[in-house]
């Protein structure tokens, strides 16, 4: 009894460095945070099904799609939105397929970093316009917050974030985002900008409200390849806890499985009207703290975040955060992103004096950054789905470096 005690508690801790994270990608992009707790449960559960409970991962809310789902929910609405994201989980299937039949040599080839850092930098610096906004307390076009109020909030958010970031110790070092939404959010119930009457009229208990998905191809072709970035991060995810652990889970269950398990979930959360998912460093980084690998945890975590989903008072808190809390943490966050996006080129040591790489890395962040569409018909592609597929041919048509041979002037 004493040792499940243990284990619930520690699936609680993960749970908490998760949540941040968590729930803002749903707060961020107009989605029902309530569905993406229980989209990370249930989808959590289906990856422990898949594979077998040998992996101690969480699936969380996935930041790579926070800008697609903003441009789709304005473009197509919920419905469509969510059949697109339902439609993303396919690329998992994709992915572990093409891992089962020629390795992952083959991806490595198809997705080098010259393809995969300038999409994920996109995937940051393409909504840094929107956060730039929510940090002024702007929406829609509108001065939602009054502007000095909007900044001061801001700026509370982002410095402790940073704060805890780069001085904080321990495992709440892991929780950056929530400490600068909890602080945010004191200081902006202190300034009156909290609407408390919503949290007194929610119930304490309710179902979390379904938007049924609409079958939309146009939506469902356009978040397509935004998938295969949280793809390549899944499986980095996976080496990285199995260095952490020190078990190779790329041989046992295999990539094939994680990513398969990680899909099934992004289907459902799709349908169900939360954000795709996926692996989280945060959770990795608590099991090193903790030194307690055992999957059961990550089911305890799961269950958890299910039971959180169906507390009316607690979503009708999540929605009750200021527009300029987000927009603050939103300014560091879409910056690291890009950040991770610079740090693979940095760490492949991606030659950008040679003019083929030259020429992927600059197309992919200027169509993606200036916001480029190519559509035919009702069909569309824009950002990072467009810069996924334009990479890929750029890297597949354009001739590999040859090296000069220092014989030749001789």
């Amino acid at each position: 009894m004493f040792a499940q005690l243990k284990q619930f508690i520690s699936g609680a801790q993960i749970l908490f460095v998760a949540f941040g994270a968590l729930v803002l990608v749903p707060l961020l992009t107009g989605l029902n945070p309530a569905m993406a707790l229980l989209g990370a449960g249930v989808g959590t559960l289906m990856f422990q099904f898949l594979t077998r409970r040998e992996v101690p991962i969480f699936l969380g809310s996935s930041f790579a799609f926070i800008g697609p789902i903003i441009f789709s929910m304005q473009t197509w609405g919920q419905g469509a939105t969510q059949f697109g994201l339902f439609f993303a989980g396919f690329m998992y299937f994709v992915v572990a397929g093409l891992i089962r039949w020629r390795g992952m040599g083959f991806i490595h080839k198809l997705l080098p970093p010259v393809v995969i850092g300038p999409v994920i930098m996109v995937i940051g610096l393409s909504v840094a316009v929107a956060a730039s906004g929510m940090a002024m307390g702007q929406g829609g076009g509108k001065q939602l917050v009054p502007y000095a109020t909007s900044l001061l909030l801001a700026a509370i958010s982002l410095a402790t974030t940073i704060v805890v970031s780069v001085f904080a110790g321990g495992m709440l070092r892991l929780v950056p985002i929530l400490s600068g939404v909890v602080v945010g959010y004191i200081a902006a119930c202190f300034m009156g900008v909290v609407n408390f009457e919503q949290i007194i009229n929610a119930p304490w208990f309710a179902m979390p409200h379904f938007v049924s998905p609409e079958v939309n191809w146009a939506a469902a072709l356009f978040m397509l390849p935004v998938a295969i970035a949280p793809c390549i991060e899944h499986i980095g995810g996976v080496m990285a806890l199995g260095k952490v652990t020190g078990t190779d889970y790329t041989q046992s269950p295999g990539l094939h499985r994680t990513l398969s398990g990680d899909g099934a979930g992004v289907c459902f959360a799709g349908l169900i009207g939360g954000p795709p998912i996926t692996t989280y460093a945060e959770v990795t980084g608590a099991l090193m703290i903790t030194r307690n690998f055992n999957p059961v945890i990550m089911t305890y975590a799961a269950v958890l975040a299910v039971i959180l989903a169906f507390f009316g008072k607690f979503n009708a808190v999540l929605t009750s955060i200021p527009l300029p809390v987000m927009g603050g943490i939103m300014v560091l966050l879409f910056g690291t992103i890009a950040s991770i996006g610079l740090k693979t080129l940095i760490d492949a040591k991606v030659n950008l004096m040679a003019p083929r790489n030259l020429v992927i890395v600059s197309v992919v962040l200027t169509c993606g950054i200036g916001g480029l569409m190519v559509q035919v018909g009702n069909f569309s592609l824009i950002g990072v789905g467009l810069v996924s597929i334009l990479a890929m041919v750029l890297n597949l048509v354009l001739p590999a470096e040859v090296p000069e041979d220092p014989q030749a002037e001789i």
